[in-house]
């Protein structure tokens, strides 16, 4: 049975890079999609959809045009992953892939972390997009574009210069009492 108590620090940069990608063509989509149009639209009995100046579309449109908005699919997909993260997180599929396909293929680990703080950051990640996938079906326009962008530039930071935003409030939160024990769980 492996050792839970510390994983292979690479793993969650990996995880942090996929996740990147993800979120910044979800942020993309959101940004191009029925969140952020101006005016009203509606879709008359001939077909297609017809924008009329003024206001916001967001508000205007159906909940059925809200859902399928391909930047909420994405997100939605991207929230669904960060739930695997949290409760299943030695199944989450960047994990699978990184220790099955890429681990292998480098040289033994030499840093390590107790898996608390990235298994949180995957927590606060969940927290952000949820927030913007329900802020978007509540008819908010530029929630879902801006909810995507702040978790793409978490996971950025993360990716690129191993500055997990999550992790540190996580750590934050231990020091002054409010989650996790006192002590690392690395031996």
């Amino acid at each position: 049975m492996p050792d839970v108590s510390r994983i292979d620090a690479r793993g969650p940069r990996f995880a942090a890079s996929v996740t990147a990608v993800l979120l910044l063509v979800a942020t993309v989509l959101s940004l191009v999609g029925i969140s952020t149009q101006r005016g009203s639209v509606a879709f008359p009995a001939s077909g297609g959809a017809v924008v009329s100046p003024g206001g916001w579309a967001l508000p205007a449109s159906s909940v059925t045009v809200r859902v399928t908005d391909p930047g909420f699919l994405l997100l939605l997909v991207v929230a669904l992953l960060f739930v695997w993260g949290v409760t299943a997180p030695r199944t989450a599929p960047w994990g699978v892939l990184y220790r099955r396909v890429i681990q292998p293929r480098l040289s033994p680990p030499t840093e390590f972390e107790d898996p608390r703080p990235p298994r949180f950051a995957q927590g606060v990640g969940l927290f952000v997009t949820a927030v913007g996938l329900l802020l978007h079906l509540a008819g908010v326009p530029w929630a879902l574009p801006i909810a995507a962008a702040m978790a793409f530039v978490a996971a950025f930071l993360n990716a690129v210069f191993g500055l997990c935003l999550g992790c540190q409030l996580y750590l934050l939160l231990q020091r002054i009492g409010l989650v996790g024990r006192r002590g690392s769980a690395i031996a």
